[in-house]
């Protein structure tokens, strides 16, 4: 057990109970971390995948894949609620590979997590920007163009004349205000992505609901098109192919394990915010593809990266595709909001074990959060928003969370065997079925994503190692107390 320093689930029990002024503070309840999980999970990803996995792979079968989609994310999210019900500890999937797999496995998935969250911030921030910019277009409100570009994009200006864009401010203002939000307490970052949540939702019920009468009966036949003869086009295997592109409009409901520790009753809720949140967007998904595929032919959103305008010009709602845009930009606020958060509560917990410095876990003496661990990223992640090009920043992957997907779904099976009567207000059923299950979907799901998502995620590791070699395992409290008890 100690050549792999291993975190005994007895400290993790111990750390769950902490509270005072030296602990996070236990403000959440089941409903506002279903809302997290909503914060999250519904971003502009479904107002973009959905029409281009119906319009190249699954056409108005797109419906199934999401059922596909939702099933694969729900084997990991029965393996996260087992996990956050009865480890409730900030940190996540690096907690639970701490207890069941070691403390290099933990620094791994810790480390991975952060690069996530980070980049994810940084990506969608600009794109908010970019939202932004077309929203205050549309009402004749023009930001001037070279403080929404980084230095290393040019702009033509309506003259012809090609500038260097020079900051994009609103990209950086975006994660400030987020930032400070989240400095702020737990509770009041809790109802601002409540208010949000209901916001975006709202759009979505409205598209539903106002579309529904304008469903053309002939757009949805064939249901399940005919395959063209290569695999992943139409047919069955089209579906499959449609349920691996929509299943990242999913991912971001592990988000909500990383709030373990701020938790009222985390033994009930915390599966209840796992599980709940996805349950109820995938109900929403469903709905939303059905009415998009039946208000337009689904060739119609083969190339398209706004299919829900396309769906939309078919209905006499034009003032819908303004309100779209505007559910894209309330969107994509609480996702990054969640991202910060999440990413904090990771570097908190890594920081508590002693493996990053203390700085990431000093909490604020009145609002009980990390708070100088979110002001150090608030400056890295909006500097990095503002000067660099979304082209080189790149699309938020998952290959991060994936992978703690799997690590997740091991973790569970593992502490099946080598902790059987451990206490389990959650129990993952059918076990080892649903972990096998979660972790090939997972794998399969890595597989087939692109080798720059491999090559960034490996460079990134290459130095995370380094400094685990050089300061964490020097500074692991775990490490330490174990050799100790030798």
């Amino acid at each position: 057990m100690k050549q792999y320093y291993k975190k005994p689930l007895a400290w993790l029990l111990r750390e769950s109970g902490e509270e005072g002024s030296q602990g996070l503070k236990r403000t959440l309840s089941g409903f506002q971390l279903v809302m997290l999980g909503l914060g999250v999970i519904i971003g502009a990803g479904l107002f973009s995948l959905t029409g281009l996995a119906a319009g190249n792979n699954a056409g108005p079968a797109v419906t199934l894949s999401f059922v596909v989609a939702a099933v694969g994310c729900a084997f990991a999210g029965l393996c996260y609620a087992e996990f956050a019900a009865m480890i409730p500890i900030a940190g996540s999937a690096y907690t639970y590979a701490y207890t069941t797999m070691g403390e290099l496995f933990a620094w791994i998935i810790g480390w991975d997590l952060v690069l996530e969250f980070s980049v994810g911030a940084a990506t969608v921030s600009i794109s908010w920007s970019n939202y932004l910019v077309e929203f205050l277009s549309g009402y004749g409100i023009y930001l001037p163009p070279r403080l929404v570009h980084s230095p290393f994009e040019t702009i033509t200006l309506p003259g012809g004349e090609v500038v260097h864009g020079l900051f994009n401010l609103p990209a950086a203002l975006v994660v400030i205000l987020m930032s400070y939000i989240l400095m702020r307490g737990t509770k009041g970052s809790a109802i601002w992505n409540a208010v949000v949540v209901s916001l975006k939702v709202g759009v979505v019920l409205v598209f539903i609901a106002l579309g529904w009468k304008y469903i053309q009966p002939a757009n949805l036949v064939p249901y399940i098109p005919k395959n063209t003869g290569e695999l992943g086009h139409f047919g069955w295997s089209g579906i499959l192919r449609g349920a691996g592109v929509v299943f990242f409009v999913f991912l971001g409901f592990d988000i909500v394990s990383t709030a373990a520790q701020e938790t009222k009753n985390p033994k009930r809720n915390m599966p209840i915010g796992i599980l709940g949140s996805l349950a109820i967007c995938t109900v929403l998904f469903i709905l939303f593809s059905h009415v998009m595929t039946g208000l337009a032919p689904y060739t119609e959103f083969k190339n398209s990266g706004a299919p829900v305008a396309i769906a939309i010009s078919h209905t006499p709602f034009k003032w819908l595709g303004q309100l779209v845009v505007l559910a894209i930009i309330i969107g994509y606020t609480s996702v990054i909001m969640v991202d910060l958060w999440g990413q904090s509560r990771v570097f908190y917990a890594m920081s508590k074990d002693g493996l990053l410095p203390k700085i990431f876990s000093d909490i604020h003496p009145r609002f009980r959060t990390p708070w100088k661990s979110n002001i150090l990223f608030c400056v890295f992640i909006s500097l990095f928003a503002a000067l660099v090009p979304i082209k080189v920043v790149g699309e938020m992957t998952s290959i991060g969370t994936l992978l703690a997907f799997v690590i997740v779904c091991a973790g569970v099976w593992i502490l099946r065997y080598t902790m059987p009567d451990a206490p389990r207000p959650f129990k993952t059923p059918w076990v080892p079925f649903v972990p096998i299950m979660g972790i090939l979907t997972c794998v399969g799901m890595m597989v087939f994503l692109p080798l720059d998502t491999w090559l960034r995620l490996i460079i990134w590791m290459a130095i995370g190692i380094v400094i685990y070699y050089f300061y964490g395992r020097k500074h692991s409290k775990v490490r330490r107390e174990l050799n100790a008890g030798q």
